[in-house]
């Protein structure tokens, strides 16, 4: 690109087009790194989504179904980036329940790989400067493998604990030049959290099944030996888990000693994917955790776009 031309983009701001949108948190990383959006057209379907991404980004022109463009109407249009992660849900080691992981899919023949192909068909299509895809660091090899060779890139691994207060792996595949890892910033569960006595709980059944871990104490309350995700409380000087999609409000309890933990609350939990505060308070609770869940680590995102000048 000349240097004429990354001016422009400068000045005149990106036409982005976004597959699986989420909560357009392609949106905040572009405005944190300051490159300015001239126009947001956004595919996405689950309803609370786009609720959020409305109320913080009324100008957004929303598409709809991927599975319902051929995304020729958008060769015209000057895309510069098109930016994109397909539900990971298929592929993903983590998985909520017993069924979900055995639906886990582990070739190129199921909708995780056709949600793909849509990515792809859309690159191909519109022909962009830039792209960037996401998807779980944890996706069998084969199916990483046939990504790389679709895309024509391979993956770039960064944690998020790099730039948060979690750990979250994810594999990054684009053609923006020269991306290297973020620096650390040193961000501890301590540091996100917020100061609400009535989230603090004490139970005094945690001392007679308590197991102390590196990064947190475990107890058994049902008394059956599960030990599960639930009956964890993190210590303030580690990182916290990978914000999941579902059952949120179970997974982030904060140790505070003598049979005392914090649980979480939304802010946190955005806080945890670098989000503003109350990003996703449109929406009741619930929701907010898996919306939350189901998108992008910001800051990673904004350190990736910052390669594009």
């Amino acid at each position: 690109m000349t240097p004429i031309e990354r001016f422009s983009l400068k000045e005149e701001g990106l036409t982005v087009l976004s597959l699986f949108d989420g909560i357009s948190c392609g949106q905040v990383a572009f405005e944190r790194v300051g490159i300015k959006v001239k126009k947001y057209y956004a595919f996405e379907i689950e309803t609370n989504a786009i609720k959020i991404t409305m109320k913080n980004y009324p100008n957004t022109v929303q598409c709809g179904d991927v599975f319902d463009s051929s995304f020729t109407e958008f060769i015209d249009k000057n895309i510069d980036i098109v930016i994109g992660g397909s539900p990971c849900t298929f592929w993903s080691k983590a998985k909520c329940n017993k069924t979900a992981k055995s639906k886990k899919e582990l070739d190129t023949n199921g909708t995780g790989w056709k949600l793909f192909m849509k990515y792809v068909e859309c690159i191909k299509t519109v022909k962009p400067k830039y792209f960037l895809y996401e998807n779980n660091e944890g996706i069998p090899d084969n199916i990483l493998l046939e990504i790389s060779n679709q895309l024509g890139v391979k993956p770039i691994m960064i944690d998020a604990a790099l730039v948060s207060a979690q750990r979250r792996k994810r594999n990054y595949w684009t053609n923006i030049p020269n991306i290297e890892q973020p620096r650390d910033k040193g961000l501890l569960f301590k540091d996100i959290i917020v100061n609400d006595p009535s989230l603090i709980k004490v139970d005094e059944r945690i001392g007679k099944t308590m197991i102390i871990s590196k990064n947190y104490v475990k107890y058994d309350l049902g008394g059956h030996g599960y030990y599960s995700q639930q009956d964890r409380a993190y210590f303030p000087d580690s990182k916290a888990p990978t914000v999941p999609r579902c059952r949120t409000e179970t997974k982030f309890n904060l140790w505070l000693g003598n049979n005392t933990y914090k649980k979480t609350c939304p802010v946190e939990i955005e806080r945890l994917q670098t989000l503003p505060d109350n990003y996703t308070d449109c929406v009741p609770k619930t929701r907010r955790f898996e919306a939350i869940g189901n998108g992008w680590c910001v800051d990673v995102i904004a350190h990736i776009f910052s390669y594009i000048e």
